[in-house]
């Protein structure tokens, strides 16, 4: 139930952005959910792709540091309080959560969340037993 994310690590500088979407592009990586997160000297891209181990293969060939973590894509209700709904249980269980981003492809009765939690496991147990929808990499690849 994990989904593998790609992190970069890369210097708010004109141009790297570009760079590191050419390098994928280049190589057919299609860039499926993406999130970006800056400061004045740096930035850190986060992103789904379609073929993770070959966008991490590019990305390092091209002098971006790069790693693979795991998160969950976590089905909320596309509607006021879908998302407080999941972070209730999370807190209810005492899972932090690191980081989260949206992602949405087509209009449904159901947003697509990705989360970065303290404890993957108890968190895909939680929301299992509460009859939260998790997706698959290949689901979340097909969307």
């Amino acid at each position: 139930m994990f989904i593998k994310q790609i992190s970069v690590f890369m210097e708010n500088k004109k141009g790297r952005l570009e760079s590191l979407t050419k390098a994928l592009a280049g190589n057919n990586i299609d860039l499926v959910a993406l999130s970006i997160a800056d400061t004045a000297d740096y930035g850190i891209m986060r992103a789904i792709v379609n073929n993770t181990q070959k966008a991490l293969d590019v990305l390092k060939e091209a002098g971006f540091m790069a790693s693979v973590t795991e998160v969950l894509a976590v089905e909320v209700p596309d509607e006021p309080g879908g998302l407080a709904g999941v972070l209730e249980l999370f807190n209810k269980e005492d899972i932090s959560v690191e980081y989260l981003y949206s992602f949405v492809r087509v209009k449904s009765e159901k947003a697509l969340i990705l989360f970065k939690v303290s404890d993957s496991a108890k968190a895909i147990d939680v929301l299992t037993n509460a009859g939260v929808g998790l997706l698959t990499q290949e689901q979340v690849n097909n969307l």
